[in-house]
């Protein structure tokens, strides 16, 4: 019975993976930009601007991390992400992926590196498999990151979209942000949104008291 509850779980996330496979390219023509005056949330704000690694700040969260890839291949750049780094026409490997905490989807990550930046040390970021690319970068001590832009996605756009076929159905505007990280001064864009039941969306207990204080004043 054990055996058969597996197999058929199994079979379920197969199907709803090849599901997934088959979106890609999840595009993400939007508008970027500086957070600076932004009126959003205090603790969504904390998690969009955190330069640390999301990685690392997703496993502290849960118990089991994991990573689940979407789709890779080569590419054209889109002018929509060209960036001062990264050049419109620009061959790139783009790589999207889910990050799960506890079998939760919490986020969409997107990542476009130049096939220029794939030499020497950085050959390896092209055969990570569900390895997580924050991990490896964050775990060099030469990655430097530039400064975090931010964006919001509707209910129209793709990664909505893709919220659906996980099953997500909350209805929000959602939020991420991109930047580019200079490694041995080789150019890599990722771009990371927070998908519905994302821990970015959910204040923590000592937020919300602090929340009440302030509103009592």
């Amino acid at each position: 019975m054990i055996a058969r509850l597996f197999v058929n779980k199994n079979s379920h996330y197969l199907f709803v993976m090849k599901q997934l496979q088959s979106l890609f390219p999840i595009t993400m023509y939007t508008t970027w930009q500086s957070s600076a005056g932004s009126v959003l949330p205090k603790h969504l704000l904390n998690w969009l601007l955190d330069p640390s690694s999301l990685t690392a700040r997703l496993s502290k969260c849960c118990q089991q991390f994991r990573v689940e890839v979407i789709g890779q291949e080569i590419q054209p750049c889109s002018a929509q992400e060209a960036t001062t780094d990264i050049n419109k026409g620009e061959d790139v490997l783009v790589r999207e992926v889910l990050l799960f905490c506890d079998d939760i989807p919490q986020v969409f990550a997107r990542s476009l590196l130049p096939l220029k930046s794939l030499t020497g040390e950085e050959q390896q970021l092209a055969h990570l498999g569900n390895q997580s690319l924050g991990q490896v970068l964050f775990s060099n001590k030469e990655l430097r990151r530039k400064c975090i832009e931010i964006s919001s996605f509707s209910q129209n756009s793709q990664v909505s979209a893709l919220a659906k076929h996980l099953g997500l159905t909350e209805q929000r505007e959602l939020w991420g942000r991109r930047s580019t990280f200079m490694l041995h001064n080789k150019a890599i864009m990722v771009a990371e949104i927070f998908l519905p039941n994302a821990f970015a969306y959910q204040q923590s207990h000592s937020e919300k008291q602090q929340e009440k204080l302030y509103e009592s004043r």
